[in-house]
């Protein structure tokens, strides 16, 4: 397929001939009593099973290799492309530059100004670990494990936190995070840009992040207005903010409709899984930053009258969220005064779009 079926390849594989390539300089040396399996090999194993999630047994059948020598390879192979591409495709951003950047690309692509990415979480089902109980049955009655992202404008994952139990929500993720301490920290070790005007308008404001409500909003993080008594302007602000958190849907969206073994129950222990779905995240934003037009007929578009078009992995089984109504967070006075400012900012003259009213009717 690889020399004769570009398209077949692609979709067996999930990866252009070129990145399939870059990745088969990933090999193991021969020993004096065996030698290793080709790299090639190897690699085609392991995304497949990315790809369809298919068990080991039906893999052996599809390349002649015992089903616990592939139990081997695809932790060989998690392991190699996380040592491998890991530091050049996930990094959170360190420098004020870096993070100014994200900020510029949301108010660009979202009109959404002074936002550095957006946050969620998402259940990846297994089979129940052993000797853990309840531990990882979520509140939808099934055994996961939790993706939390943050994403940016392009719908790459800037940062991620693999492998808390189904159990907790998003909210207890976050707070316990090194995102979070970044973020909140006093000392600003994650360099943040410092607080700047709006266009068009003369009132310094933070650099944030978006969510939905299960954090708890402050300076650092919007979340949308509770849907009771809204007025105008707070209906507004939710449609904007709707807008710019429509990139970390996408881009669980995509990941899951290119590598289905994330809609699969996984059979493997929790560090394996954790491989996988880092793996998975990984290839992703590699796909993204070497062939950037591969997912358009994924993810969302808007027609030149600013209407949603449905992505094509919206058509799709999707990742379930984490959050649930009892695992609200508790929130500051600080973040409640940014989004009622930002809600009056969005509805004035300098801040506005031409098309937001019609959006909310």
């Amino acid at each position: 397929m690889k020399t004769e079926d570009e398209k077949a390849f692609f979709n067996y594989t999930r990866l252009h001939r070129g990145l399939y390539d870059e990745e088969c300089r990933i090999e193991k040396k021969d020993t004096w009593y065996r030698k290793s399996l080709p790299p090639g090999l190897k690699l085609s194993i392991t995304l497949r099973h990315l790809a369809c999630g298919d068990n080991y047994p039906s893999l052996s059948y599809n390349f002649r290799v015992a089903p616990n020598t592939i139990s081997l390879i695809i932790n060989e192979v998690c392991d190699a492309i996380k040592a491998e591409f890991a530091a050049e495709v996930i990094q959170c951003p360190t420098t004020t530059e870096e993070w100014t950047a994200i900020a510029e690309q949301f108010e660009k692509r979202w009109q959404f100004p002074h936002c550095c990415g957006a946050l969620d979480g998402k259940h990846v089902a297994v089979t129940c670990p052993w000797n853990t109980c309840s531990e990882y049955r979520n509140y939808k009655g099934f055994f996961s494990i939790v993706l939390m992202a943050l994403v940016d404008a392009d719908y790459k994952f800037l940062w991620i936190d693999v492998g808390s139990d189904g159990s907790s929500n998003d909210a207890s993720i976050y707070n316990e995070s090194e995102l979070k301490e970044g973020l909140e920290s006093p000392n600003n070790i994650f360099n943040l840009p410092e607080e700047k005007s709006l266009p068009g308008d003369d009132v310094p404001v933070p650099y944030y992040i978006v969510g939905d409500n299960a954090f708890g909003i402050n300076k650092s993080l919007m979340n949308p207005f509770l849907i009771r008594n809204m007025e105008h302007h707070d209906r507004i602000f939710n449609y904007r903010l709707s807008r710019a958190r429509r990139v970390v849907e996408n881009a669980f969206g995509i990941l899951a409709h290119k590598f289905r073994v994330l809609l699969r129950t996984m059979n493997q222990r929790p560090g394996t899984c954790r491989k996988i779905i880092t793996t998975c995240v990984i290839l992703h934003n590699l796909i993204r930053l070497r062939y950037p037009a591969t997912h358009n007929n994924m993810m969302d578009l808007e027609e030149q009258n600013l209407n949603v078009i449905p992505g094509a992995w919206r058509n799709d089984k999707v990742l379930l969220d984490v959050y649930h109504e009892r695992a609200r967070n508790t929130g500051t006075q600080e973040g409640r005064q940014i989004i009622r400012y930002l809600g009056h900012y969005f509805t004035s003259k300098a801040g506005s779009v031409p098309w937001q009213d019609k959006m909310i009717l």
